[in-house]
Parts: structure tokens; sequence; C-alpha cells
């Protein structure tokens, strides 16, 4: 059956102390939002609905970058969560299967957790995802007969019988689409906080002859964030759950509390990270290649075999063929480098398309920007840059060519050419000498 979400992502988050919505503070280097958006995306929803409300365009517009198919819907007024999900009905009318609500602000509820609701589906109308607190403290209680779920209490409208319950609800529920339209239609706002509970929706399920029930899931994957220190503490338990993904499905993490990763993140199998490497997103990492310590990856592409650092920085649209060495303090973005290139140090790369075997030497600079417009430098199949090139773009080395060290590259270079641009050498022979013994003099007299 097809799958519908519902995500709610229009809280304030007043407690961050911040004027960027609390969804779009960065987890794993990605909005808190996209976590709940990507465990959602392992169901392939048929559609996937965000009810924004603070910075509500800002909301959208992040929402749409991780989707563009995401429908977006306001919630003008936060009177509680039926009222948020109540917003969204309009857009599932007509729509066939499940929908399960989620929380933007709760990002580590895990694709497993999700399709175990779905899967309970077949045994019960309405279906939510509980767990065993530690501390109850102030959520909102399950209260059961047996496996049957009766109805959800918030703390506020608990008795003190209700509040010793440690089964506690995580907020997310999933029901038939056309269920739940039905059921939150029928919610009120008659509780201590004048909300419209989605909660309710469970009471009214079994009021109307439905079953109800619970799937139980860790205390970890429930954990919402409100507060800075929140964030910190989920950030902590995201990077450690990453770093034991990766060792467990054969990634090399020789300093492992040192890495750190980023939501999208993919390595394979035999690839070796080194210590105090950051992940950034968009980063994929192919079998067996190597990233050495202290480099910085973002938006690049390392094929099998390649070497990367250390010290060496990746940015957007880097891409590394296979076998592609980059060394220490060179930096690359929006380049290709094809297959057996090497770049060992102390060099800039951008907006480039670098041919195979070709070597670059220390020092060397594309100069792609003339303070309004960015240039592409071409550089052919086993071209051999020497160290402190300038090649200043638009301009193309062709194969088998040379620059010679030193060189300031304005046009393009044939193919098996050597191109040398640099001032004649002018030797004055104890010239050095005679220089210092005058400045030292001038010293000597301002003293």
């Amino acid at each position: 059956m097809p799958v519908s979400l519902i995500v709610l992502a229009a809280g304030q988050g007043t407690r961050m102390n911040s004027d960027l919505p609390k969804v779009l503070h960065r987890l794993g280097a990605a909005p808190v939002l996209h976590h709940a958006l990507a465990a959602g995306r392992a169901l392939e929803p048929e559609r996937v609905v965000v009810v924004t409300g603070h910075g509500g365009a800002e909301v959208a517009a992040s929402a749409r970058a991780f989707d563009d198919r995401v429908a977006i819907v306001e919630q003008p007024e936060r009177l509680g969560t039926g009222h948020a999900v109540a917003q969204a009905m309009p857009l599932l009318e007509g729509v066939a299967g499940d929908a399960i609500v989620l929380y933007a602000d709760t990002p580590f509820v895990c694709a497993e957790t999700l399709q175990a609701m779905l899967a309970a589906r077949r045994s019960h109308a309405v279906v939510v995802l509980g767990f065993e607190a530690a501390d109850p403290g102030r959520y909102g209680r399950l209260v059961t007969t047996g496996e049957r779920l009766d109805r959800i209490v918030e703390w506020k409208d608990a008795t003190d019988e209700e509040r010793a319950i440690t089964l506690c609800n995580s907020g997310v529920i999933c029901a038939d689409s056309a269920l739940m339209r039905d059921l939150v239609a029928q919610i009120g706002n008659d509780n201590a906080a004048g909300e419209y509970y989605l909660t309710d929706i469970v009471e009214l399920a079994r009021q109307a002859g439905h079953s109800a029930g619970v799937v139980l899931c860790d205390e970890a994957e429930t954990l919402g964030i409100n507060t800075r220190a929140e964030l910190a503490r989920a950030e902590t338990a995201f990077q450690r759950r990453m770093r034991a993904e990766a060792l467990e499905e054969g990634v090399t993490l020789i300093a492992p509390e040192t890495v750190f990763f980023a939501l999208d993140t993919y390595i394979g199998r035999d690839a070796v990270v080194g210590p105090n490497v950051v992940f950034g997103p968009g980063v994929t990492i192919e079998s067996g290649a190597e990233i050495r310590a202290f480099c910085h990856l973002e938006g690049c592409h390392i094929s099998r075999g390649a070497t990367v650092g250390p010290f060496a920085r990746l940015r957007p649209g880097a891409e590394l063929a296979e076998d592609v060495h980059v060394g220490n303090f060179v930096e690359i973005k929006n380049a290709v480098l094809d297959e057996g290139v090497k770049v060992g140090h102390l060099t800039y790369l951008g907006d480039a398309h670098i041919g195979e075997g070709t070597n670059i030497g220390a020092g060397t600079v594309t100069c792609n920007y003339d303070g309004v417009l960015k240039h592409r430098t071409e550089i052919g199949p086993r071209a051999f840059i020497g160290s402190n090139t300038m090649l200043v773009a638009p301009v193309r080395v062709g194969r088998d060519a040379m620059t010679a060290s030193g060189s300031v590259i304005t046009q393009d270079v044939p193919a098996e050419a050597l191109a040398i641009a640099r001032a004649r050498q002018v030797t004055k022979p104890g010239l050095a000498a005679r220089l210092m013994d005058r400045l030292r003099a001038i010293k000597a007299g301002r003293s």
C-alpha cells in the first residue's frame, strides 16, 4: 500500500534562543528537518507534506532543497499537533494507503522503526510509536490493557496513577489516511492547554470500534531537540552512530572518535579514513580509497584507489577518478581530475578539467575568477605543469605539454609544447653585499 508522510515543522523553538527556525539548525551537517525526511524517504512515500509555521519560507525552501516534490502547508496559528495535522489533510484528499506523522525536531527515528509501524497496521487501525522511559518526566503516557492501546494521556491532564506509567508516547502515529482525516476532524481542545492534541485520535478510534496498538523503539530514537545543549548531545549521538555503522560496513577508521560525518556521507568498504577528517554534505568515497589525516571534504566524489591528504580540502564539484593523488595543502573546487592525476602539494585547482596522467607541480594555481565571472582551465592528458605555475583562465594546456616553473600562462599551450612565461634572470655580481653594507650604514646613522 502507498504511504504518505506528514512532517510537523511549525514550532518556533524559543529555547534555542535563535533567529533561525529550530528545525533548520544543523545536525550532521544537515538541517534537523532533513533527518526526518531522510528516514521517511526509505518508505518510498507517495506524498510528503511538511507543515510549516515560524520561519515558514525558510523551512519550505529547506524541505524542497531536500526533495523538490515535497508539498508545503502553513499552520498559521500554533494550536497543537492535531491542528497541525488538520492543515495537511486536504493535501492527502483521495490519496490511498497509510499516513505517518513525523516530527522535524525528532531526528533519530529510523526507517526500520517506521517499517515496523507499517507492519503493525495489519493488526491495528492506529499504531503509535512508544518507548519505555528511564525518566518519564513530562512525556505523554500510553494507557494500555494487555497489548491493546486504550488512550494517550498528556502529562498535564494525567492523574497521579497515570503519571506513574513509564510507557511513553513519542508522538509518531500511523493510520489509514482516510481514517486519520476523519479522526482528526473530531479532535477537540477541552484540555488543560486548550490545544488540539493529535494523540486524541487513539481514544476516538477506540470509541468508533477500531483497534489501536503500540510499536516500541529504543528511547534514544525519540530524542527531541529543543535547546542548543540538546542539539550538542544529538550531534554526539549522531556521530557515534555513524562511526559504528562505518566500521560495521568495512570502513577503516584509524581514530574513529576524531572523524565527523554528515547525514549523507557514503564510504565504500575497505576505504581508509585517517584521524581528524571532517565530511561535509554530499561526499561519496568509493571502496579502496584513502583519506589521510586533517582533511575537509564536501560535495565531492572520490574513486577507487585515490588518495587524499593529509591536510587537503575538497569542495563541491570535485571529482577524483581512480588512482588520483591529492596531497597536502591542496584545495580542489568544481574540478574533474581524470585517472592517475597527481597533485602533490600547495595547489589550488578550481573550475578545471585535468586529463589523465597529468602531474601538477607544487604551488600551481588556476586563476579562475576575474572579480565578476568564473572561467575554466582545461589541461590535456599527460601534461606536466611546473611548480608555481599560474594558469590564468580561460586557458587550455594541450596533451603532453609542459609549463616551465614560475610561469604565468595567459595563452593556450598546444599539445607537446613547452610554455615559458617568466622574466629572464639577471645576475649582478657583488651587488647584494654592497646593498647590505649601505643599508647597515643608514640604520647606524639613524640610531
